[in-house]
């Protein structure tokens, strides 16, 4: 909420002439396994281009269970898509206030288009190699370590919010009690 995704091609008719836009429902649906996705190229020539490397590589067949999984996605999956987005919401602003209230020192980085949020860890644990045994050997979590996106990630965890609010709360009540433990930081 709050952000606009905004399609490189939309900004211009250059841009969209040497764009290959692909989109899929798979996250957003819950399709990844049905292996759909839609390409769309405006550039002809880049179209016919891309359609030859595709036949020369053999990904070029259609799953019909995909197409026909998608297809119902788009056009029946919109009140599904809100309550999920609320969804996702709601357990974003648990999150923050679990952390605002609970451990304060471990800072939220709000998403801007996803359910992937990053945690900042560098006031407590800001070494790579200790967070990482702190959070699986003590905390009994695994995370994505942020380094696993380069050296920017450095002291960051990254958590997937796209879950039951249970497990949202079990995770984040084993990391504050491994923290109390570890750092004494109860309020």
């Amino acid at each position: 909420p709050g952000y606009k995704h905004t399609i490189f091609s939309s900004l211009s008719t250059d841009l969209a002439d040497m764009t290959i836009l692909c989109t899929a429902p798979s996250k957003t649906f819950n399709l990844a396994g049905l292996q759909a996705a839609n390409i769309f190229i405006s550039n002809d020539t880049l179209r016919r281009e891309f359609k030859a490397e595709i036949s020369r590589s053999g990904y070029g067949e259609i799953s019909i269970t995909g197409l026909r999984a998608a297809q119902a996605a788009y056009e029946h999956g919109a009140d599904w898509l809100e309550q999920l987005q609320q969804y996702l919401q709601d357990n974003l602003s648990w999150l923050e206030q679990f952390l605002f209230d609970e451990l304060p020192q471990v800072k939220l980085v709000r998403p801007q288009g996803t359910y992937l949020v990053w945690l900042d860890f560098r006031s407590i644990l800001a070494d790579d190699k200790e967070r990482k045994d702190f959070m699986v050997n003590e905390a009994k979590l695994w995370f994505d370590e942020g380094t696993m996106f380069g050296p920017e990630g450095s002291g960051y965890e990254r958590v997937n919010i796209a879950c039951p609010r249970s497990t949202l709360e079990e995770a984040m009540h084993r990391l504050k009690n491994a923290s109390d433990r570890r750092f004494g930081i109860s309020k």
